[in-house]
């Protein structure tokens, strides 16, 4: 496959699984996050199939299209092993949807980071809400459900929070 059609189904596959999910959040009051902004397409969609909710991004430093940048007041910048715990302390656990595109090429990195930053994020969210992810996260298998038939295997991930 090449790498353009490699991108394309990527690109595809989040916006199927993204728009499943707002289906699924819809009667749950509650923030989105955007873990990885990158130059903000995924963020911008976000904005139009989610006029109303508020929606908090998180990126080391913002680097996207100028119609792709939230306001200062939805940005937490840094590492995401610092922001993480700020966003906790701010605004609790009330995010409904989190979008994790945190992959940075290379997989035993992008692996080991998906882990670290797992219990950080998942204290952010309410139960039953929705974590989609690029990165497979092997402590969350308990709460992966199965993707949609149109997603290629091991393309996305996608779990729904079950506090205990």
């Amino acid at each position: 496959m090449s790498r353009l059609d490699s991108v394309i189904r990527r690109l595809t596959s989040q916006k199927i699984v993204l728009e499943w999910a707002v289906d699924i959040i819809r009667y749950l009051d509650g923030t989105v996050l955007e873990l990885g902004l990158g130059n903000g397409r995924t963020y911008d969609h976000l904005r139009e199939i989610l006029p109303d909710r508020d929606i908090y991004v998180f990126e080391r430093e913002i680097a996207a299209h100028p119609d792709c940048i939230p306001e200062k007041s939805f940005q937490y910048l840094g590492d995401f092993r610092d922001s993480l715990p700020f966003a906790h302390q701010v605004m609790g656990a009330n995010s409904v949807l989190a979008h994790l595109d945190i992959g940075t090429g290379e997989k035993q990195v992008s692996m080991q980071l998906a882990e670290q930053i797992a219990p950080l994020v998942l204290d952010l969210m309410k139960d039953r809400a929705i974590i989609i992810s690029d990165q497979e996260i092997e402590g969350w298998s308990y709460m992966l459900i199965q993707p949609l038939e149109s997603i290629p295997k091991d393309r996305i991930f996608i779990y729904q929070v079950a506090k205990k």
